[in-house]
């Protein structure tokens, strides 16, 4: 079978930009950002999503060039084996890999609670069963119906995020009551305890959950191998992502800072709800779990769909074996769809019966992992631009480049390196060190004992 670098090409610019915005937009936002409020205070939070934004838009640039020069299927893998190492590409691959698979473990299981607030007789396992079903066939016909599907469940997201901001900041200016009373609030909140109420050192724990909340931009560089015109959709996507994160998230983080006291901001409930609920919206709960259900299920799809094509592109690559690379006739992958699937039913189980052991050490391995892979793009991008002139190119001849090389590349990897280290800080998450540094070992010797295998 010869080697491609892409399946069939049918996602759209609109896909593809909503699928790369709808990665980022999920439960983070939705019920975790109350407590990083609390944790960094509303000024703290707002400066780490910024610098968070800034940092992900970076890692983004140089993803675009390397995307538009090569649109490869699960391309970070192939980039890092090309331009970094062969065992750097393989620790991408499975790291990325390992990532969502566990995500959807953990996503079966939350959406499955949520259904029982509508349905309590019934066991949360049947719900999770029905939504393993939903999202395997979703992503088993064709790459048109999973990009169709994904795009709508991320403009569910979208407009929700949309109206949340437009409602909130109608209360902020005394249009809609806020507690029952109209007046005009303002932002007077956002330093009424000091910049800092917790120390400035509350922005730097916040910044770590800050990228992982912005994980899932990166899936334009998966895409890339699968859309129709990838040298105009993908610096398309791109281009947009920064002021949309800026809109959603700092626009979302700015009008709960300023409504909801920082001190009670995700201690209870999610900030959306609270605020919501203040504002006096009827039936705030159902519809905030219709919409977190739907960021649910979102994240299953995309995380399927992505772990799905690493998978592919390993067997593409011969690095696993090549049955990983079959496809269906309407050019899907299905033994790695399947083994994706299985991995994630694997993590769903481990989280029931290995919570403290097993999954414990997944989690902690899979939440570093995405930020060693935007080192690995920034690292690969750096190294291909010289690779490019070193053999005689022009930058002309990029279709799409990096801008102000090579300050932004080395501004990605070197903040999402600080990333890493900064969580030895942090008592809480430390533990993902002492997992993740003997697991990248593990799989650089794993790489190194199966070449030599090979070729002996």
């Amino acid at each position: 079978m010869a080697k491609n670098t892409h399946l069939e090409r049918k996602m759209e610019a609109r896909h593809i930009q909503m699928i790369s915005l709808g990665g980022v937009i999920g439960t983070g936002l939705f019920l975790s950002s109350g407590y990083t409020i609390h944790e960094a205070g509303p000024v703290g939070t707002i400066i780490a999503y910024f610098i968070g934004a800034l940092l992900v838009f970076s890692v983004m640039l140089c993803l675009g060039e390397l995307s538009v020069a090569m649109p490869y299927t699960g391309a970070f893998h192939v980039y890092a084996k090309r331009y970094i190492g062969p065992a750097t590409g393989f620790l991408v691959a499975i790291l990325y890999w390992l990532t969502w698979t566990i995500a959807l473990g953990s996503e079966f299981t939350a959406a499955g609670l949520i259904m029982q607030n509508w349905f309590p007789n019934i066991p949360v396992w049947i719900f999770s069963l029905c939504f393993i079903v939903l999202i395997f066939l979703t992503n088993f016909f064709s790459v048109r119906i999973f990009a169709e599907s994904e795009f709508w469940f991320s403009l569910i997201k979208v407009l929700a995020i949309v109206l949340f901001i437009i409602l909130g900041t109608l209360a902020i200016v005394g249009i809609l009551p806020y507690n029952g009373l109209h007046r005009v609030i303002g932002l007077s909140d956002l330093t009424k305890n000091g910049w800092f109420p917790n120390g400035f050192s509350g922005v730097f724990t916040t910044m770590l959950t800050v990228n992982f909340a912005f994980s899932g931009t990166e899936l334009i560089g998966i895409t890339a191998g699968e859309a129709k015109d990838p040298q105009k959709t993908i610096p398309k996507a791109i281009h947009t992502t920064l002021l949309r994160l800026v809109i959603f998230f700092i626009g979302s983080i700015v009008v709960m800072s300023a409504l909801i006291p920082y001190k009670v901001a995700g201690v209870t409930q999610s900030p959306f709800v609270y605020v919501l609920k203040q504002i006096g919206l009827p039936y705030v709960a159902d519809i905030m779990n219709f919409v977190v259900l739907t960021a649910i299920i979102s994240a299953a799809n995309s995380g399927l769909y992505a772990s799905t094509r690493m998978l592919w592109s390993l067997g593409n690559e011969g690095t696993i074996p090549k049955v990983f690379k079959q496809t269906s006739t309407h050019g899907v992958p299905v033994i790695a769809l399947c083994t994706s699937m299985l991995g994630g039913i694997l993590a769903l189980l481990s989280s029931v019966i290995a919570a403290d052991t097993v999954y414990l050490v997944l989690v902690s391995i899979s939440g570093l992992a995405v930020v060693i892979v935007w080192m690995a793009i920034a690292l690969a991008q750096i190294r291909f631009r010289k690779t490019f002139l070193a053999e005689g190119h022009s930058l002309d001849e990029l279709k799409y480049r990096t801008p102000l090389f090579p300050f932004v590349p080395w501004f990605a990897f070197i903040l999402s390196g600080l990333s890493c280290l900064l969580i030895w800080f942090d008592e809480t998450q430390r533990v993902a060190l002492y997992y993740t540094i003997p697991f990248v070992l593990c799989c650089y010797l794993g790489h190194y004992l199966f070449t030599r295998s090979k070729q002996s």
